[in-house]
């Protein structure tokens, strides 16, 4: 045996020692928890392992949903803005404006769209379409477009100019795009993903986890997003998700 292996080895046993009085879990633990990580003192550690792992298990949420739908609203309110700003590290969302439209071609190639609250939710929609496609960027557009739907009166041009002016955006290339053939045929790559559900979507909110849906799911949806995520989320939840279930139960 080495000198150098006799050092490895009484440095190990040091270790050990030092990690004796709190850390008495198997190593394949010490990951498990924060709490488990801090005792053992591998806390770094986990995180540089953990990190990785997280970026690639990100909970797939898709909200399918229209822009003047009351119970659309509510879902933002109550529920996916909350959530969604608390645990966007663990959530990769997908925003559909469109919900339970209709499209019809015209004769110029046109996409003419009926919305199930008239006319001011297909520009709503149109709107909000544009801002992910243009914004690009989901710490930008999705604050924009919580904002027009926690917003309970005004047209959805009124509310988006309000919202725009609140986030520092400049909305006059959203605007044009809503009234343009990009945004006519974006509009539509929207109305292509709704109509690709199945099962096929029978109200809105339509909530799908990773890619998935099930009345289950919708349920515990509408009644405690965060919960559901965390539930759902296997890589670290206890990292994310603690802290926010502890507050949420006090």
């Amino acid at each position: 045996m080495t000198k150098l292996h006799i050092v490895v080895i009484f440095a190990l046993v040091a270790f050990a020692t030092s990690l004796e009085n709190k850390c008495n879990v198997p190593p394949e633990f010490w990951c498990s928890s924060e709490e488990v990580a801090r005792d053992c003192q591998v806390t770094e550690q986990c995180h540089r392992y953990y990190e990785p792992k997280a970026k690639a298990d990100k909970v797939q949420l898709t909200l399918y949903f229209e822009s003047l739908c009351p119970d659309c609203k509510n879902f933002f309110r109550s529920q996916l803005t909350k959530t969604y700003t608390a645990l966007s590290d663990i959530i990769n969302l997908t925003l559909v404006p469109y919900g339970n439209a209709r499209e019809e071609k015209d004769a110029s190639g046109k996409w003419n769209y009926t919305c199930q609250h008239g006319e001011d939710e297909c520009v709503g929609n149109l709107i909000e379409t544009c801002a992910i496609h243009l914004l690009k960027n989901i710490s930008v557009y999705f604050p924009f477009i919580s904002c027009i739907e926690h917003d309970q009166f005004g047209t959805p041009q009124f509310s988006a100019k309000k919202c725009a002016k609140q986030q520092g955006i400049d909305l006059q290339p959203i605007m044009d795009c809503s009234t343009s053939s990009l945004g006519n045929s974006l509009e539509h790559q929207m109305a292509l993903k709704t109509e690709a559900l199945n099962p096929p979507h029978k109200y809105v909110p339509w909530v799908t986890l990773n890619g998935v849906h099930t009345e289950e799911i919708e349920k515990k949806a509408e009644a405690d997003l965060t919960a559901l995520i965390c539930d759902t989320y296997k890589v670290g939840s206890d990292r994310y998700c603690k802290r926010l279930v502890t507050i949420s139960s006090a």
